[in-house]
């Protein structure tokens, strides 16, 4: 371990030693939770306890004017022995020719709409049984363009499969709508992603946000269809979350999911034929300083799951206290550069 966190720190230095821009950043994000399962009151022991959830250093910085790079990795993820990048979220280099367009390349995030699954891993406690079966993070080639006035941002990107476990030659081809019209946020996508070789499954994603003063509320809406089908309504997941802050310190949260999938086909490798399930939360979280969080939250999952080995099982009580931290661990200039005046 202690040689790792060396390793990241010398190449942090490399890379700021070489780059023609002025700062480069280095972050730690740390999540530790004390949980306790229990399916139909019977206690789960294997995921009960206190639990490291996430370790995650992310770097990023500019090369020069155009020029851009981010890296995030997760400790606590294992890898194969085939690839490290099995445990990295994202590693791309990303050119900027002017404020509006930009092209990236490297392991990104698949770019599905809705705002669960935007969210931060370490900001999720209780998630649908989609966002359980999915694999976000893989290797991409992306287009964005942001209008003048930045209320919009246009995806194309063809990226690998989110379901590339199944197969590694498999690939997603993806287009996304993200919005910023004052007290409304908008992450809609439509999707065609590939989950067995030739065959494809499309997703209509529709993610909303609406702010007003302390009170946030998120409503995602996915759709999705296999190859030669219209499935309406037949296989789709429905998220919401509603978030109070009376006070900067404290965070009211409430969420319910629900998934269903009555297609009679095994196209769904996120959520399985016969699957009927919703489950319902709630939580607190306290920030004692701003990079340091406490949380504590529960939640209870009814219904059908149409995958044995699924994480949204029926009879589920879910409960987790925990504590994150987001550290800066450096924040650099590079000492070589020479001012232009």
């Amino acid at each position: 371990m202690k040689k790792l966190i060396g390793a990241v720190l010398f190449g942090a230095c490399v890379l700021t030693a070489n780059a023609q821009d002025e700062i480069l950043r280095l972050k730690m994000l740390t999540r530790v939770d004390y949980q306790r399962e229990y399916i139909n009151g019977e206690a789960i022991h294997d995921n009960s306890g206190f639990k490291g959830k996430y370790l995650m250093f992310a770097i990023d910085g500019k090369i020069d004017e155009h020029f851009s790079y981010a890296y995030r990795q997760r400790l606590n993820v294992g890898h194969s022995d085939m690839s490290f990048f099995d445990a990295t979220d994202w590693a791309r280099v990303v050119y900027t020719p002017d404020g509006q367009w930009e092209f990236s390349a490297g392991k990104d995030v698949v770019a599905v709409g809705g705002y669960e699954y935007d969210k931060n891993p370490v900001d999720v406690y209780a998630a649908s049984e989609y966002w359980n079966n999915i694999s976000p993070f893989q290797l991409a080639a992306t287009v964005s363009y942001t209008t003048p006035g930045r209320h919009s941002k246009f995806i194309a990107q063809c990226s690998q499969s989110i379901y590339r476990s199944n197969a590694p030659d498999m690939y997603s081809y993806n287009l996304m709508w993200i919005g910023n019209h004052g007290c409304l946020g908008t992450m809609y996508s439509a999707n065609l992603v590939e989950y067995m070789p030739g065959k494809y499954i499309s997703y209509l994603a529709l993610g909303h946000k609406l702010t007003l003063g302390k009170l946030c509320i998120e409503a995602d809406f996915m759709n999705r269809a296999s190859s030669g089908h219209t499935f309406l309504f037949k296989d789709c997941s429905i998220m919401a979350e509603l978030a109070y802050r009376p006070i900067e310190k404290l965070n009211l949260l409430g969420k319910v999911t629900y998934d269903v999938n009555h297609t009679g086909k095994d196209a769904d490798y996120s959520v399985y034929d016969g699957t009927e399930l919703t489950s319902v939360g709630g939580g607190v979280e306290f920030y004692p300083r701003d990079n340091i969080r406490l949380h504590a939250m529960y939640a209870h999952t009814f219904g059908t799951n149409g995958n044995p080995e699924g994480t949204m099982k029926p009879g589920r009580d879910y409960m987790s206290v925990g504590l994150t931290w987001n550290v800066n661990l450096l924040s650099l200039k590079n000492p070589w550069k020479k001012d232009d005046n």
